[in-house]
């Protein structure tokens, strides 16, 4: 089984700059030194097309562009790649939400992935109108999957639920393909919601020890649910010819970090209901010192940014062994993303992912037609 990867289209700016912002803080200054245009955004994605990619997160939040709207534009400047759209049960109807998938699914050619995000952060939900408490949100998510599960199956749905309800809800078109659906968390009442709903299971970037034992959980709870899931990871990247490129890279961007900003973003992520973000923090404590916290797996990112932190550091070799020890734990996808973010695909597409095909754990996703030569990215 190939190996899938994922981009990042970068909906609140780009940089050669770390840009920070997420779980309930603004996006850094440096998201202004690339705005996030169509034209822009659709560059990257042709990159990652090309390069065998086989889809691009977008994110969710006050902090960026809106996901929905962004990627129904950029899906136009493609052909293969598809769009992990981060969206939050609470902001839209059930319905709705999976009207707007069957869509989407028609007119991108079945390019369409979704991301669950239940929405870690009180106070930026009540921005947008909701007043759950965390684990009211959760249940809230596992009811509008259940609604909008049924629906794609063509069913008329008859919910009253603690927090949503629907009567005579039918769809019109149902999609074809269903989307996948996509779902992180770490307390104990996502893991539930992911056991029953998920397809596949997100994990920030933790040590491969961790992730493990998240893996295992999962399982558990999916085992008792009679289904079986498969696994992804949300890491950064910072690839060169040498680990010692690479690892001075990751000190440029290090250094360009203003001491005011860390501490601000720090504070603000330190009020964070997420329990993947308390572990985020715990990585590397808010300091600047021992950052690398696993052979190859750098914490820097997350003094600046919410949400995923870390970065796999090395040379092309070292970055493909990294992903050859997280595949070994039960992950198959992996979401990647780097600053600048068209740079970077370059540098992993170039330098990885041909030493992933290699040694047998990845094979670019269009077909080689028969007597063609093979169109292998350069090694670097």
């Amino acid at each position: 089984m190939s190996l899938t990867f994922h981009w990042f289209l970068p909906t609140n700016g780009d940089s050669r700059d770390v840009v920070g912002g997420g779980h309930g803080t603004p996006a850094t200054v440096s998201g202004r030194d690339r705005p996030p245009t169509v034209a822009y955004l659709s560059q990257i994605a042709r990159a990652a097309e090309d390069l065998g990619f086989v889809g691009a997160l977008t994110p969710t939040g006050a902090w960026c562009e809106d996901a929905w709207l962004t990627t129904a534009m950029v899906s136009q400047h493609t052909e293969r790649l598809k769009f992990l759209v981060a969206f939050r049960p609470g902001f839209v109807s059930p319905t709705l939400a999976a009207q707007m998938a069957s869509t989407f699914q028609r007119q991108s050619g079945g390019r369409l992935l979704l991301n669950v995000v239940t929405g870690g952060e009180s106070h930026e939900q009540r921005a947008y109108g909701d007043f759950l408490d965390k684990d009211a949100r959760y249940r809230r998510t596992g009811e509008f999957l259940e609604i909008v599960r049924d629906l794609w199956d063509g069913k008329t749905v008859d919910l009253s639920g603690e927090h949503l309800r629907v009567a005579d809800a039918r769809l019109a078109r149902v999609p074809d393909s269903v989307p996948e659906v996509y779902f992180g968390g770490s307390s104990p009442i996502a893991g539930d919601i992911a056991a029953r709903h998920a397809d596949v299971y997100l994990t920030w970037g933790e040590p491969p020890a961790q992730v493990a034992e998240k893996i295992a959980w999962i399982r558990g709870l999916a085992a008792k649910e009679g289904r079986t899931l498969r696994f992804g990871i949300r890491l950064h990247v910072i690839t060169r010819d040498t680990s010692e490129q690479a690892w001075a890279e990751a000190r440029r961007l290090l250094d360009g970090f203003d001491p005011a900003t860390v501490r601000s973003v720090q504070e603000g992520l330190a009020r964070s209901e997420s329990e993947g973000q308390r572990r985020m923090l715990a990585l590397h404590g808010g300091g600047r010192d021992g950052l690398e916290i696993h052979p190859n797996l750098w914490a820097g990112i997350g003094l600046v940014r919410g949400g995923a932190g870390t970065a796999l550091v090395g040379s092309h070799e070292e970055v493909a062994d990294r992903i050859g020890e997280y595949h070994a734990l039960g992950i198959d996808e992996f979401v990647l993303s780097g600053y600048p973010h068209l740079e970077e695909a370059y540098w992993f597409g170039e330098g990885v992912l041909p030493r992933l095909t290699a040694r047998g754990l990845w094979r670019h996703p269009v077909a080689t037609p028969p007597g063609a030569a093979a169109q292998v990215p350069f090694s670097g």
